[in-house]
């Protein structure tokens, strides 16, 4: 099996699964010049993300905006409604200061990343439509082009741009998570694979991020320390969770005594992020401070344990005390997380400590939209490549994608009016199926015989990191 390790020998639910078809992978089984393990995930994750792609079909027609489909079919997306409400069916660039173009347009709440990505897409779109007559455009209101049916017609054209888009990078993920582990390329299947995926993916561009944080876990397994400082830096310009993989570095730096090489990371991070949002912040500094202000003044919000109590304990709990009880509980989780990584017995790898320092960050979080879970993805299926464990973990996360589009819906209220409970028990629900995947990561650390991964004979090399993700 050229050195591999199977998950019909590896995996006891893959290991259950074979029995029906002939049992366990034999001596031939890997001899294909052509499907090589790589490519077999990688076809995996353009089949998954293809069904995510059927799955938003219920909302194409009406493009996402008549009726109650989208909460119904479940079939929600944000980007074609930030393609008419953002400016960018016509041209406009996020990062303006013109007075005209932010009394028409809401701004980006986004990090420039998505920002830039929003903007070409739809520059892509105008060139494959035809470059639109902005002055017609103008003189009709936001709501008119929402109606209009070449609009629509448009609007269908930039989500399918995106999902190409998204797709390519989806399938790059993939194969960067096969690579990271020459050994256990199988392991990258739970990710290609994943409802979490399929149901998720689309929603909106947080692939984005997940690409980089999929490219920064491939290059500090072959010790590049730089280039995983730069993807670090270009995903935080994307979404801010990779920005807490620097705590994962921190423990393994400190360990084992590289300094030179969190130097590296710190360094190359710092300087990707400045130059990636430096162009934006010279455009309009207000602008670009958006994303800032509007986090910082959000209130409970959908799918946060503070949306619960606040609903429960009718409270109104104020932004400012939402923020700083939930940074103060992140610091007390990152504190006993680098604690764990500084007493474990051996040093821990670097998607456990990234798996537990993001989930302690969206189990306290103001806001959990359903496709955060694509934040925990790539990492937890690295962290725990257990079938089992990841199915228990992401069933929580497909009944909270469920009840978050009911509740948004209203089918959840009760008949005589208030507060939706159902919502909140799935909420509870979905925090504790993380919960119990970080316990079980929490216990492979301080007990490394217990680590799938640990157990397996790594691939012999002189590079300090090779088996430290």
């Amino acid at each position: 099996m050229s050195g591999h390790v199977h998950p019909t020998h590896d995996d006891p639910v893959v290991a259950g699964l074979s029995e029906s078809v002939g049992g366990p992978a034999g001596d031939r089984i890997g001899r294909s010049r052509w499907w090589t393990p790589l490519r077999v995930v990688v076809l995996m994750a353009a089949v998954g993300f293809a069904l995510g792609m059927v799955q938003k079909a219920p909302c194409v027609e009406g493009t996402w905006s008549e009726g109650d489909t989208r909460y119904s079919a479940m079939c929600y997306s944000d980007l074609p409604f930030l393609y008419t409400l953002r400016g960018f069916a016509e041209h406009t660039y996020p990062y303006t200061d013109d007075a005209e173009t932010r009394d028409r347009y809401e701004s980006m709440e986004y990090p420039v990343g998505i920002s830039y990505w929003a903007w070409a897409t739809s520059r892509v779109t105008h060139w494959l439509e035809g470059s639109p007559d902005l002055d017609e455009r103008y003189a009709r209101s936001v709501g008119e082009l929402q109606a209009d049916p070449d609009i629509k017609r448009e609007t269908r054209l930039y989500v399918a741009v995106n999902a190409l888009g998204l797709a390519l990078l989806t399938i790059l993920s993939a194969w960067l998570l096969a690579k990271v582990n020459p050994r256990r390329p199988w392991d990258a299947a739970i990710f290609a694979l994943s409802p979490a995926l399929v149901l998720t993916g689309l929603i909106n561009w947080d692939l984005l991020a997940v690409a980089t944080v999929a490219g920064a876990l491939w290059a500090w397994a072959r010790d590049r320390p730089l280039l995983t400082g730069v993807l670090i830096g270009l995903g935080t310009a994307v979404k801010l969770f990779p920005l807490f993989l620097l705590g994962a570095i921190l423990v393994i730096c400190l360990r084992r005594r590289r300094l030179d090489q969190l130097g590296a990371v710190v360094f190359g991070g710092l300087a990707t992020w400045l130059l990636v949002n430096a162009p934006a912040y010279l455009a309009s500094p207000t602008e670009w401070k958006v994303f800032w202000s509007f986090n910082s003044d959000r209130t409970a919000d959908l799918g946060s344990v503070w949306l619960v109590i606040d609903q429960a304990g009718d409270l109104a709990l104020s932004a400012s005390t939402i923020n700083a009880w939930s940074w103060a509980f992140f610091a007390l989780w990152c504190g006993g997380v680098f604690a764990l990584g500084m007493l474990a017995p051996t040093t821990p790898r670097f998607t456990q400590l990234g798996f537990l320092i993001v989930a302690g960050f969206l189990l306290v979080n103001k806001v959990y939209s359903p496709q955060y879970v694509l934040w925990l993805l790539p990492l937890a299926v690295l962290a725990r490549p257990r079938w089992r464990d990841q199915l228990v973990w992401q069933a929580g996360e497909v009944l909270y994608f469920a009840t978050v589009w009911w509740y948004l819906g209203g089918y959840l209220e009760p008949a005589g009016g208030g507060d939706a409970g159902f919502y909140w028990v799935a909420i509870v629900l979905r925090m504790a199926c993380e919960l119990y995947l970080v316990a079980l990561v929490v216990r492979d650390v301080w007990r490394p015989e217990r680590d799938p991964v640990e157990r397996e004979p790594q691939v012999t090399s002189t590079r300090s990191n090779a088996v430290a993700v």
